[in-house]
């Protein structure tokens, strides 16, 4: 069986370190240099370290 999001959507490719930066960086912008604990900059750079394998905390999985 293979894994689909919820959103039942196709042909995703997973969060990288680069496309993390891109948006951490425009959140960084809009608020003022900082990025909030738990948005959405915050969890995409989170999944591009789990994604390369490089952990990133936030506990086990």
């Amino acid at each position: 069986m293979s894994q689909q999001s919820s959103s039942g959507s196709q042909g995703q490719s997973p969060m990288t370190s680069a496309a993390a930066a891109r948006i951490q960086s425009a959140a960084a912008k809009v608020g003022g240099g900082q990025v909030a604990k738990g948005s959405f900059a915050a969890r995409a750079q989170s999944a591009a370290a789990h994604n390369s394998g490089k952990g990133g905390g936030g506990g086990k999985r």
